[in-house]
């Protein structure tokens, strides 16, 4: 039963409730930057956001990071509707030299680590000094693959979130505070 002060939204045809709210967001991603900033004193990372679902965090990160960093984006493909495909495809890759680069990986969220199996071996392959991962949001009940997550904004249970970047069939990724789907 919803309380009169639950904050609802409805996306096609799922009522999503309020679960993770902007200003803990925010402090999450303060936290994730302050663990950076004291790791990468005198280097240079090339930060390397996952799109879609990143953007929002890549861009409040970089806000928090006091140091010098580059940038570049790539796009992976898992999701399709609540649920991964588990097959992701890279969309578009990096297009420029990270031989010898210290290398972050910026996800919205670890989930199955499907994406970042994908990911990971392609970039390994090209040399980097380092490869981190920094992820918003990690789900390690439904973590599948055998991968490295670094930075962890928050860890949360297995269900389907939408906002902050976060979508459900293309909506939902505008929304300030982070919502979690309502069972039906």
């Amino acid at each position: 039963m919803n309380t009169p002060m639950e904050k609802l939204v409805k996306l096609h045809d799922k009522s999503f409730r309020l679960y993770k709210s902007e200003s803990e967001i925010l402090s999450a991603v303060r936290n994730v930057a302050g663990q950076i900033n004291d790791d990468y004193i005198g280097k240079r990372p090339l930060l390397v956001p996952v799109l879609n679902g990143s953007f929002l965090f890549a861009a409040d990160l970089l806000k928090e990071l006091k140091l010098d960093c580059e940038l570049s984006f790539i796009k992976v493909v898992s999701y399709h509707g609540t649920s991964s495909n588990g097959s992701p495809n890279m969309l578009i890759g990096l297009n420029q030299n990270i031989e010898g680069r210290h290398i972050i990986i910026i996800e919205d969220i670890v989930d199955t680590g499907n994406t970042l199996a994908r990911i990971l071996p392609e970039l390994r392959a090209q040399n980097p000094a380092s490869i981190k991962v920094a992820t918003l949001l990690f789900k390690p009940l439904a973590l599948k693959a055998d991968v490295p997550v670094d930075y962890i904004g928050m860890e949360i249970p297995n269900d389907f979130i939408v906002g902050y970047g976060l979508d459900y069939d293309g909506l939902g990724r505008n929304l300030r505070d982070v919502y979690q789907v309502v069972p039906e």
